[in-house]
């Protein structure tokens, strides 16, 4: 039994193919398969049940799963600590993420990152565009909506919402909207992809598990997500908004949520990085760096508008 052979196991369970694994993997679903089923044959067991279409776990593939991902991880644990401690992070990071995003969220984590790998050279570009980090090159990209292609994996450090906000002068001069249908009253100022040329619709949800599309008439319409809320602390209108983008305003009051009562799913926020084995220790060390800065700033719990 050897450890390409566990991992091409786990992952094939994880996905329910050998297709999904062997782009995790990247390898071929044959190259997957046989590994697999030279697992199958060490143990003495059937791990999976296959047809032409897909795979589904025995029970015994069920209860090793159970025991082989722990284990599996913490042998890639203990290979990546014994690589860093004969080796220290060193090349360039190359990293993509949205500008008022980065500045805010992911900026803070370098000044430590610089003291753990100083050998490493950090260079970062602040763009508002996905990336293909394959072909140019990226090391890591944080965002949300990137393309999982073949080569890459997904680590979340967040859950994005959407949410109404306006200043307190406006609410004051025009009252605040209790229920999204209210919208539609007031002075909103909208998004509109330059990428498209599309207008986004928001399905808001509330406590209750009532859920309805907003599309108000827009008063305003921008492509940017900071000139909208720009315009918002300005006293100019209503907007909805990622958490993310207006976390520290409500926090501090200087902004206000309107039908606070409801919000919409902006998605999961991840970082994006290669799913090599060989995975560099600078994009390691800044990834898990990443998700711990996360954590400890509580962005989980205060990203969230439910």
């Amino acid at each position: 039994m050897d450890l390409v052979s566990l991992e091409a196991f786990v992952r094939s369970a994880e996905s329910g193919s050998f297709s999904s694994a062997a782009r995790k993997l990247a390898v071929t679903p044959a190259a997957v398969s046989k590994s697999v089923a030279k697992l199958e044959d060490s143990l003495g067991v059937r791990l999976f049940q296959r047809t032409t279409r897909k795979i589904t776990l025995t029970e015994a593939g069920e209860h090793f799963l159970s025991d082989a991902s722990k284990g599996l991880t913490t042998l890639q644990e203990a290979f990546e600590r014994t690589t860093g401690q004969r080796q220290e992070p060193s090349g360039t990071l190359k990293v993509s993420v949205a500008p008022g995003f980065g500045r805010q969220y992911v900026l803070p984590v370098l000044t430590p990152y610089l003291a753990r790998c100083p050998k490493v050279t950090p260079e970062w570009h602040f763009e508002n565009r996905q990336v293909d980090l394959i072909a140019e090159g990226y090391d890591v990209a944080v965002g949300v909506g990137l393309e999982l292609s073949a080569g890459l994996v997904a680590r979340e450090l967040a859950h994005i919402h959407i949410v109404a906000v306006s200043s307190k002068a406006y609410v004051k001069k025009h009252g605040a909207p209790k229920h999204p249908d209210e919208l539609a009253e007031h002075q909103i100022i909208a998004f509109r992809s330059s990428r498209t040329g599309k207008r986004r619709a928001w399905s808001m949800q509330n406590k209750k598990g009532q859920e309805l599309v907003v599309d108000p008439p827009a008063r305003v319409l921008l492509s940017d997500v900071e000139a909208m809320e720009s315009m918002v602390a300005s006293g100019a209108g209503i907007a909805l908004i990622p958490t993310s983008q207006v976390l520290d305003k409500l926090e501090r009051g200087n902004l206000v949520r309107v039908v606070p009562d409801w919000h919409a799913d902006g998605g999961p926020l991840f970082v994006y990085f290669s799913s090599a084995r060989l995975l560099p220790m600078r994009t390691r060390v800044f990834v898990d760096m990443l998700v711990e800065h996360f954590k400890r700033e509580k962005l989980i719990e205060r990203f969230r508008a439910d």
